[in-house]
């Protein structure tokens, strides 16, 4: 799946939680489907989580697990009223939740990666942290990386 087809689906909250566990409940209620229910994809996150920080610097963490039961993946994109601490070396105020299903190998680290690139460009980090409501969050995601931040 591209980062594109992603996107497309995904869901989008500004967020009040101040902790990282209250920040990962909250992202596993968005990313939660028939397939896969919040709980499920709540102790996935955690699990990664345990295993290091999702921390991307900028102020970005991509918590991101397995969830077996489902057919494609799916991704939350949430903007903290509060920065948090993820683990990292600094506060997290954008939080990109992804659940892939169990056989997305190649294709989770590709997504990943694709991440990591678009939340490089500043125009972009900006536009989110501008965003007043979870719609223009998501329309956000549309700006093309190399826009000026104007």
């Amino acid at each position: 799946m591209p980062l594109t087809d992603l996107l497309a689906a995904v869901q989008t909250q500004l967020c009040t939680a101040t902790d990282r566990d209250s920040v990962l409940q909250t992202a596993a209620g968005l990313l939660a489907c028939r397939q896969a229910n919040a709980e499920q994809i709540y102790q996935n996150l955690c699990q990664r989580e345990a295993l290091g920080s999702t921390c991307i610097g900028e102020g970005i963490a991509i918590p991101h697990g397995r969830a077996p039961a489902l057919d494609r993946p799916r991704g939350a994109l949430l903007r903290l009223a509060t920065p948090i601490d993820f683990g990292g070396d600094a506060p997290v105020d954008l939080v990109f939740a992804m659940a892939v299903p169990a056989h997305y190998t190649h294709q989770h680290l590709m997504l990943l990666s694709e991440l990591a690139e678009l939340f490089s460009s500043p125009a972009i980090r900006q536009a989110l942290r501008e965003a007043g409501d979870a719609r223009s969050l998501r329309l956000a995601l549309d700006l093309p990386p190399s826009a000026s931040a104007a």
